[in-house]
């Protein structure tokens, strides 16, 4: 009964970490290439999104292909 009860206790404890190291390890749609991503990567995202409209994405392009 006392191998039963802490054998429980792991697997609920165990369960609870796994939940947590997921939730903190962020989306799971970031990608393991999420920090190569350059600024005009993370510009498409935003307008295929829908976030920012065709005008301000093509500014936003303009202004990085300038730099």
């Amino acid at each position: 009964m006392g191998i039963g009860m802490l054998l429980f206790w792991g697997l609920i404890i165990a369960a609870i970490v796994m939940l947590v190291r997921g939730f903190a390890g962020g989306s799971s749609a970031a990608g393991p290439n999420a920090g190569n991503k350059t600024a005009l990567d993370i510009l498409r995202e935003r307008y295929a999104k829908g976030e920012i409209d065709k005008p301000e994405f093509e500014q936003k392009r303009r202004d990085l292909d300038a730099r």
